[in-house]
């Protein structure tokens, strides 16, 4: 069973013409990312566009103690 499955596996191609076929794939992959990308740009929780980054950090200041002095 599977060795004539393999062996008129061909026959596809003399339905379909490769050319067309290979082309029609990627125009409709192309299409299905293009789709996909568009409807996660237009949902706030995956739109990577328009996200504002939280606000900036304090910057952190490096002071030193002061040293002890001399005690009386």
């Amino acid at each position: 069973m599977i060795n004539t499955l393999t062996s008129e596996m061909y026959k596809v191609w003399l339905i379909f013409d490769p050319r067309r076929a290979l082309i029609g794939l990627f125009v409709f992959l192309i299409l299905l990312a293009v789709g996909i990308h568009m409807l996660l740009l237009s949902s706030e929780r995956f739109n990577w566009l328009e996200t504002v980054a939280g606000p900036a950090a304090a910057p952190v200041s490096q002071v030193a103690p002061p040293a002890p002095g001399p005690t009386p």
